[in-house]
């Protein structure tokens, strides 16, 4: 099956003054049609840089300094901004975090929706307006007729965010990338707009990459994870064998520091220390100074990110290779 999308060794760098920042550092995944996946991490992990790479807006001083953005057989990273406008929110959709920022205040929910097909697509306002009808009934809008001549304001947060929801769907795109798409909501309203964004790639056959800091939430939408940390990917695999046996020990932080039934009573578990800033990425692994199981080497060298067969999964640590010896 040939790849939805394949990053090769994407590296992204902000040009300052005194130099380059790295804020990904050769990123590689693929995704297939119709899969789900997980980009988790802390804040500054380079997550939300990942995915803005794909459809082309990071802004500058930022710049992709070297690989490849695979999409539908095109390399994203080379084209044209023509080019890049004819997939970005037609083929590619973008969701996030705060719909607020994303809806315009002062054009009514109908208005947008029109503008955003007829912007894409060679149709009627008419067609259009049908169009807008259909998504906003499949994201679950009720009365969707009245709430086309609605304004944001008029809407709650969820309800807001389902609309978002529906104007990524528009052109019934081939990939939805989320953005931290329930941070700004409470909990009931986050499981309502996983649950509704689970039930619309399945129905719609449509690839998602979830961009959060929250595993609890990739493990009931996701298919598979790639965990990052200060720019790289440390581990990815499949959702289930990562979230029941995570290697690396940044995995198994994020993992240990999730609230559960047998921390009642007790202080929740937490990584010590913080992600090192882009101005001072430590050598050699760069979550060595956070790590209870660190050695000599993870100091010095760089751990290579390695698919292991017996796992089924890649990672990027040196603790992977005691476990090999240990198994001879």
């Amino acid at each position: 099956m040939e790849h939805l999308l394949e990053l090769e060794e994407v590296v992204v760098r902000f040009a300052l003054r005194f130099g380059d920042l790295t804020a990904v550092d050769g990123v590689s995944f693929s995704l297939n049609p119709g899969e789900r996946m997980g980009l988790v991490g802390e804040s500054g992990a380079g997550k939300s840089v990942t995915g803005f790479s794909i459809i082309d807006l990071i802004s500058k001083p930022g710049y992709i300094a070297s690989g490849r953005i695979l999409f539908e057989g095109k390399d994203l990273a080379h084209l044209s901004e023509e080019e890049m406008r004819i997939i970005r929110g037609n083929r590619i959709s973008m969701i996030f975090q705060d719909p607020m920022m994303t809806l315009n205040p002062v054009l009514t929910i109908g208005t947008q929706m029109v503008e955003t097909l007829q912007a894409h697509m060679d149709i009627s306002e008419e067609e259009a307006g049908r169009i807008a009808l259909e998504k906003l009934r499949k994201v679950h809008i009720p009365s969707p007729e009245k709430r086309l001549d609605q304004y944001p304001h008029e809407f709650s947060g969820g309800m807001r965010q389902r609309i978002v929801i529906a104007i990524a769907l528009l052109t019934d795109p081939s990939l939805i990338i989320a953005d931290e798409p329930t941070t700004a909501l409470d909990v009931t309203i986050q499981a309502e707009i996983l649950d509704l964004l689970l039930e619309l790639c399945k129905s719609e056959k449509t690839g998602l990459i979830l961009i959060t800091h929250d595993l609890a939430v990739v493990s009931q939408i996701t298919q598979k994870i790639a965990v990052m940390y200060a720019g790289k990917i440390v581990e990815m695999g499949d959702t289930g064998t990562i979230i029941s046996d995570p290697k690396h020990p940044y995995t198994q932080g994020l993992i240990n520091a999730l609230p559960g039934s047998d921390h009642l009573g007790k202080r929740l578990n937490q990584i010590p220390g913080m992600m090192p800033s882009l101005f001072s990425i430590p050598p050699g692994c760069s979550f060595h100074p956070r790590c209870p199981l660190r050695m000599d080497v993870c100091e010095k060298h760089v751990p290579p990110f390695t698919y292991y067969e017996k796992y089924n999964r890649s990672v990027a640590c040196y603790l992977m290779d005691q476990d090999s010896k240990e198994d001879l």
